[in-house]
């Protein structure tokens, strides 16, 4: 369900990282249905181009460009830049949503999957925005959507490499939102819990491995914890990420949107 007219995002660019993953790719069909041009961009190229297919589908109108890119690599980041506006024109919305889960508890903590886990979750993050925002500020205005997480607002046992990178992007969310507004950007963040994605069902299967239950008794145990007694939807979070990126949200800034079902308020 949407609440949003086909014109929302009418003759809008955003730029979508993290396309293949399953916020991501909700999120890139939401903003085509709501009228807007797309770059698109993960690693995986035959998942793009599905879903290139599918936000043509929902609006013949929008140009979608896909970009295989490794965020990681400053080249690539640049590239992927020169590409989008090349395609598309100016970049007027940026979702950062390309992320991984991991960790372990602090004692067990390895040094590279930290390392990997703060690169892609903040550094890179932090780096891409910083080149958008540069183009975003010749035409002094648009929008940031950083993707983020419950584990962002507080922390959990064994989850100390992913909850500290979610929290790093909070504070840069924040703090970037107050630079960046003097220029008609706005900056804000989304916090869902547990996602019914591969990540998030990933999550909660390790979850039940450590416990001894099976991915079906770890759902339901997890659910039993979120008042309105279920995780969350891919298409729920991408319609707030697609709220955001509207002129409706025109003074929210560096907010931190909670998606939980009511289980962090």
């Amino acid at each position: 369900m949407t609440i949003f007219s086909a014109d929302a995002l009418k003759d809008q660019h955003i730029l979508i990282t993290g396309a293949t993953g399953g916020i991501g790719y909700e999120t890139a069909k939401a903003c085509a249905a709501a009228g807007a041009h797309l770059t698109i961009t993960g690693r995986n190229e035959d998942k793009l181009s599905l879903l290139k297919g599918e936000c043509e589908e929902q609006n013949p109108l929008s140009n979608v460009t896909l970009f295989s890119a490794d965020l990681d690599d400053a080249n690539d980041r640049q590239s992927l830049i020169e590409a989008a506006i090349m395609e598309n024109g100016p970049i007027t919305g940026l979702v950062n949503g390309a992320g991984i889960a991991g960790g372990a508890s602090l004692d067990e903590l390895d040094e590279q999957d930290l390392r990997k886990i703060m690169e892609l979750n903040f550094t890179s993050t932090v780096l891409l925005t910083q080149a958008v925002y540069k183009e975003m500020l010749k035409t002094n205005g648009g929008a940031v959507v950083n993707v983020s997480s419950l584990s962002g607002l507080r922390g959990t046992a064994g989850n100390s490499a992913y909850a500290g990178s979610k929290f790093a992007l909070i504070g840069f969310t924040q703090s970037f939102a107050v630079e960046a507004i003097e220029h008609g950007i706005r900056v804000n963040a989304v916090c869902p819990g547990y996602v019914d994605t591969k990540m998030g069902r990933d999550s909660i299967e390790r979850k039940g491995e450590k416990s001894g239950r099976s991915y079906e008794e770890q759902l339901k145990t997890a659910e039993a914890g979120i008042p309105s007694g279920r995780i969350s939807t891919p298409e729920e979070v991408a319609q707030t990420i697609l709220f955001l990126l509207t002129t409706a949200a025109g003074n929210i800034v560096g907010e931190s949107i909670k998606i939980s079902g009511g289980s962090v308020m």
